[in-house]
Formats: structure tokens, sequence, C-alpha cells
């Protein structure tokens, strides 16, 4: 990747006989909001802790600006670390934590003043210097606990689920904020989270882990669009899958019906998994759809309705704004462009 400014090669880890990563190589550009997403023990953290110099791996190369610092100590690394519980001190106040860093590099008083003052700005708490850490919302110490991490201006910021401490307004809130901060400081973030929604909303490419492996790389909307396996389809918000099999290029077979498709390369007969997501199922009361099937059972959700319609032995979950009724009878309609093929397994 042209500008990079972080990148993994061959990175493995084994803690007590179990590998936690295997044979993991990634580039992460300068100036990019990236996401490592997975379920718990996937092997997200343990990235972000290698990249950070928290770990060292059993075997392969951390590079940062293209030099290797698979050795070097994590406070000889330009970087800093958000962790969920924020490790702010409370005998301090908010001044004196944010200072902290450029206090023990002994940098002078009126710079650190400044750079305070402007971390505060920053992260909308102006005026917050002489407050006790427990006056502060836990939002209010999750921003300053940023501030404290960016006031030594490092080139690359670790975020490891900052966030999941937080209510769901405020925790929706910050996922702007954070990424209006990225943004306007113009480096690199790289954040761990388990949260689909949260990595599809901040992030500029998102990495999918599972037991230890890289399953897929890409921006949010080719993750979602566009999954390579069961695994990612099934992660990454809620999908249908359902066997088939591709009988030709831009034709394939599932539920008993031909449905016309835009995919192709996956050869003729050839047994595939199919992916529909429920926004993509259209719902009609005739015939215009090409499966029937009835209603089984209606959940609101707010902005729609979650409705679960059997239909040729297969439970399809469906999203619409219209309100249905348990026990009716009705049409689902697919668009080829919201059929997405993939090959039959792949996942590790």
């Amino acid at each position: 990747m042209k500008n990079s400014v972080i990148r993994l090669e061959n990175l493995s880890m084994d803690y007590g006989g179990k590998e936690v990563l295997d044979n993991l190589s990634l580039e992460i550009g300068k100036n990019e909001f990236f996401t490592l997403l997975g379920p718990s023990g996937c092997g997200k953290t343990t990235t972000l802790r290698i990249i950070g110099g928290f770990e060292n791996p059993t075997c392969g190369s951390v590079f940062f600006d293209g030099k290797n610092i698979t050795d070097v100590p994590s406070n000889k690394r330009n970087l800093n670390t958000v962790f969920q519980r924020y490790a702010l001190f409370p005998h301090l106040d908010v001044f004196d934590n944010i200072a902290f860093g450029l206090k023990i590099k002994k940098t002078d008083q009126k710079v650190i003043k400044e750079k305070v003052k402007s971390m505060l700005n920053l992260v909308g708490l102006a005026g917050y210097e002489n407050r006790s850490i427990d006056q502060l919302s836990g939002g209010e110490q999750q921003r300053i606990a940023i501030a404290r991490a960016l006031v030594n201006e490092p080139e690359v910021l670790l975020l490891d689920e900052p966030l999941g401490a937080l209510d769901l307004k405020l925790r929706k809130e910050m996922q702007i904020e954070l990424k209006n901060i990225q943004q306007r400081l113009g480096i690199t973030f790289i954040y761990v989270t388990h949260d689909q929604e949260e990595a599809l909303t901040m992030s500029d490419r998102i990495m999918v882990m599972n037991k230890g492996y890289a399953q897929q790389i890409g921006t949010p909307i080719d993750i979602y669009n566009e999954p390579v396996n069961r695994f990612v389809a099934d992660f990454i918000g809620e999908s249908n899958i359902i066997d088939g099999i591709m009988i030709k290029d831009r034709l394939v077979s599932f539920a008993g019906v031909d449905f016309i498709c835009v995919d192709g390369g996956f050869g003729e007969n050839a047994p595939v998994d199919v992916v529909i997501r429920p926004e993509d199922i259209k719902l009609s009361p005739n015939e215009s759809g090409m499966l029937s099937g009835m209603v089984e059972s209606i959940l609101f959700k707010g902005v729609h309705y979650e409705i679960i319609v059997a239909a040729a032995g297969f439970k399809w979950k469906v999203h619409s704004t219209l309100k249905e009724n348990i026990g009716d009878k009705v049409y689902l309609a697919i668009l080829p462009d919201d059929i997405h093929i993939m090959h039959k397994g792949g996942d590790n």
C-alpha cells in the first residue's frame, strides 16, 4: 500500500499452546480510520497490543513508517493507546491528567498549558482544567482519556473498545465525535470493536477477524454489500443465507426457484451460499413475488418491522415499514441486484 504507516508481516501469536493469531499480514495507511472487528477471542485486541508494543509476537514483524519496530518498547513508539478502562489518575485534576505525558518529557510549562488548552477545546471540554476526575461523567472521562493520548501528538492512536462503558445514546454521539476528531487531526486511528454498527459508521476500512484470521478487509460498503464468506455475511448486519446452485453466470437456483442475479465466475451447477439482506426483500399481497409464504412473527423495531416469513422450507427474515399480520399469506420479491453469491465454505 502506498503511504502505509503500519505494516504487519506474517504475525502469529501463541498463548500457552493456543494460537490466537495465525500468519496475519496487514497494511494501514496514513490518516486512515482502520477498525479491527470481530467476536470475543478472534485476535483483534492481541493484534492491537502487538502494534502498541505491549505484546511480542511469537513470530512475524511490525513496521512503522517502513522501519521494523517489532522489538522496540511501547514507550519508544510514536503512538498512544486509549483503553476501555480509561486509566485516568483519580488523585490528579483534568489538567494534570492530560499534561502527565508532557511533564514526563519535561516539556516547558508554557507549552504544556497551551497544549492542554488546545486538547480540551478539541474534545469539547474547554474550562474543565481544574475539575477532579470523580466530577466527570463517563463520556467526559472518555474525552479526557482521548485528550491525554493526543496531547503528545502521536502519529497513530490505538483505541481498544473505548466506548464500551457508555450508554447507547452517548456511544452514538461519541462515534461521530471520534470520527470528527480523527479527520480534524489527520492522524491514523486503529480501532478495536465487536460492534458491527460502530465499525460501519466510523471506519474508512475494516478488517473482519475470526479465530486469529483476517476474513475480509475492505470499506464498510464493500464488507456489507459483498461479504466473501458465510461468517462475514452473518456477522456484519443481518442476513438470510440459503443453500443454492449456481446454474450458470447470472442465474442461480435456491428455494426451488431459478433467480436472475448479477454474479458470475462460479462455474456451472456449482453449490454456493446465497445471501439476501432482510431490507432487500419486498413483501406483496399479490403474486408479483416469486416465493409465497406465511407470516409467522412480527417484531416492531422502531424504524421498521422485523417479520419472519415461512416460505419454501426456510424462515425468511424481512425488514419492512409496512405491518403484516401473523398468518397472512404474502409473496416475496427479490431483485437481481439484491442477490449476493458466495463460494461454499471458505471460513477460517
